[in-house]
């Protein structure tokens, strides 16, 4: 058995204001659950609770807030010590409510996640690392982390370490702004050796209403292996010249905030395990399976509250279904 590698996370690390009262807008909101956020941060703890080796990079300010976060992610088993502090700055926060017609009402602060510089990097921490996931729900939009964001691509690329990455798009943040995120993902997109995207991902960015078309142009633009998540229908997969529909696991979801984060970390656990990555993007019957053990663990997660407090360890997943 492979020693698990190290997977290093970069991104944002948020907290999420989640109003409690029911279809309601945040103007007559009144209660509130402070949770941590942020999906590459989710993707860390995913990893490190299925018992891999995960580590995360990011900035948070220094208050309460992100002190909170940085002991969540201790707890999960993730190696924080590359989440720098601001001072000048707060912790970014998000407030979403859920309406009445399923529409979620969302105001976002932005803070100190995009304040993270190349200088707040340990270059030869994360040049050790086999895996490197790029989660960019926020880190698309600008600032110095954009930069930096690329730049620690670059070097990944450049030290021969596996790239994974998840546009992650929200449509509250990118309104009127959505050429640029297109034009930001596809960059990120050239550059991955494994790409996670949704279905309205997939048609947004290449602008292809078939399936099939749209990942054939990811991997002409550099992707190897592509994985779109379907929801109920499983995840379509793209390897080695090959593709097939995994399956679902068949659950009654309660809350799927999180699963596509904890699929990603599923990924990455597995990946991680082997001696080789690179190798495995040839073979696509391992992507099956790991795949479909992904699939597995994004369920799991739908069938409790919470993103990283819903995350499964390896013997429940053994043990689930």
């Amino acid at each position: 058995m492979v020693q698990a590698g190290l997977v290093v996370c970069v991104g944002e690390l948020l907290i999420d204001f989640f109003c409690t009262d029911i279809d309601v807008d945040l103007k007559k909101g009144a209660n509130f659950v402070k949770q941590a956020g942020g999906a590459p941060a989710n993707v860390s703890a995913a990893v490190a609770k299925l018992g891999g080796n995960a580590a995360f990079v990011g900035k948070v300010g220094s208050d309460p807030f992100g002190g909170f976060l940085i002991e969540v992610l201790d707890q999960a088993g993730v190696v924080t010590r590359m989440i720098s502090k601001d001072d000048t700055v707060k912790t970014t926060m998000a407030f979403v409510s859920l309406q009445a017609n399923g529409e979620r009402d969302f105001v976002f602060y932005r803070g100190a996640d995009e304040r993270l510089t190349i200088a707040d990097v340990d270059l030869e921490y994360i040049s050790k690392a086999r895996v490197m996931h790029f989660g960019s729900a926020t880190a698309l939009l600008g600032g110095e982390s954009l930069e930096t964001y690329f730049a620690l691509i670059d070097q990944a690329k450049t030290g021969g370490i596996f790239v994974s990455f998840d546009p992650n798009f929200r449509t509250n943040l990118w309104q009127g702004r959505e050429a640029e995120f297109i034009e930001r993902s596809r960059k990120g997109i050239g550059q991955a050796d494994f790409v996670k995207v949704s279905d309205e991902e997939l048609r947004l960015i290449t602008g292809q209403e078939d399936r099939l078309e749209g990942v054939r142009d990811m991997h002409q633009w550099g992707a190897r292996v592509i994985a779109v998540t379907l929801g109920k229908e499983g995840t379509l997969l793209s390897a080695a010249g090959q593709h097939a529909v995994i399956p679902s696991v068949a659950i009654k979801s309660v809350d799927s905030t999180g699963a596509g984060d904890s699929f990603v970390g599923a990924t990455l656990f597995q990946l991680a395990s082997a001696k080789d990555p690179h190798a495995l993007c040839d073979n696509f019957e391992a992507w099956k399976s790991i795949i479909a053990f992904s699939n597995k663990v994004g369920a799991m997660v739908c069938t409790k509250v919470g993103a990283i407090a819903a995350l499964p360890s390896l013997e429940e997943v053994e043990r689930f279904g």
